[in-house]
C-alpha cells in the first residue's frame, strides 16, 4: 500500500519560510573614531548616517533640553532629529539672553531665568550656531539631522552607533571647529550585519576649540 504525504507540510513550512523573511533584519552595531588633521582623537565630533530609510524612521526627540550653567550651554554640542523642540532652561545665578542668527532657525529667547514657556522647535537640517547677547563668551551648537543613528565622540574620538539596520548609508562627521557653513564630510558605508568599525578625519586640528 503506498504511503500517504501530509499535503499541508510543505504549505506550513512554506508559509514558516515567508514569515521569517518579513521579520526585519537584526540590527547592527557601528563603531566611529573621530580623528583630526593632525591624526589626533577629536572629542565633540558629530557623526550620523544617512538613507532614505534612515530618513523615513526619524522622528522628532523628546525632552531635549540645553542647560545654561556657570556662564555656559551644556551641552556644548547637540544633535537633535528635525522637528525637536528645545527647551533652554536658566540654572545660572544671573539672567541669560539666548539667541541665534543661523538660516535654519533664527530665534530670541530675551533675557530671563528659569525656564520659557514655549520651546524652540529644530525644524530643518542644518547646523544652528548659539550665543548669549550678555555674554558673549557662551557658545553652543546644535547639529540637526534627518536621522535616528547619531551621536557625538567623546574625549577620546570615540562613538558608537547601536541598532542600525544593515544597509547602504553615507557616513557624515562634522565638528565646530571646521569653518562657518563648512559642510559635513560624505563618504559611503555599507553596513553588514555582523557590524563594522569606521573613521572620520576632519580638517580640524585637536584641541582647536
Amino acid at each position: 500500500m503506498p504511503v500517504s504525504l501530509c499535503p499541508t507540510r510543505p504549505r506550513r513550512l512554506a508559509g514558516a519560510a515567508l514569515l521569517l523573511a518579513a521579520l526585519p533584519a537584526a540590527a547592527a552595531t557601528v563603531e566611529v573614531r573621530a580623528l583630526g588633521s593632525d591624526g589626533q582623537p577629536l572629542p565633540e565630533t558629530v557623526v550620523f548616517l544617512e538613507s532614505a530609510e534612515a530618513r523615513a524612521a526619524a522622528r522628532p526627540l523628546q525632552g531635549a533640553e540645553i542647560v545654561q550653567v556657570e556662564r555656559r550651554f551644556v551641552p556644548r554640542v547637540s544633535v537633535v532629529t528635525a522637528g525637536t523642540a528645545v527647551s533652554f532652561p536658566n540654572r545660572d545665578t544671573v539672567r541669560h539672553h539666548v539667541y541665534s542668527f543661523s538660516a535654519i532657525k533664527p530665534f530670541d529667547l530675551k533675557l530671563y531665568a528659569g525656564t520659557p514657556a514655549n520651546p524652540v522647535a529644530f525644524d530643518k537640517p542644518g547646523i544652528a550656531v548659539l550665543g548669549c547677547n550678555i555674554h558673549d563668551a557662551m557658545v553652543a551648537w546644535v547639529v540637526v539631522v534627518e536621522t535616528p543613528h547619531f551621536a557625538v565622540a567623546g574625549a577620546g574620538g570615540l562613538l558608537r552607533l547601536d541598532h542600525v539596520p544593515p544597509g547602504s548609508y553615507r557616513l557624515r562627521g562634522w565638528h565646530a571647529g571646521l569653518p562657518p557653513g563648512a559642510a559635513a564630510t560624505d563618504e559611503a558605508l555599507v553596513v553588514p550585519a555582523a557590524g563594522v568599525r569606521a573613521q572620520v578625519t576632519l580638517a580640524v586640528k585637536a584641541g582647536a576649540l
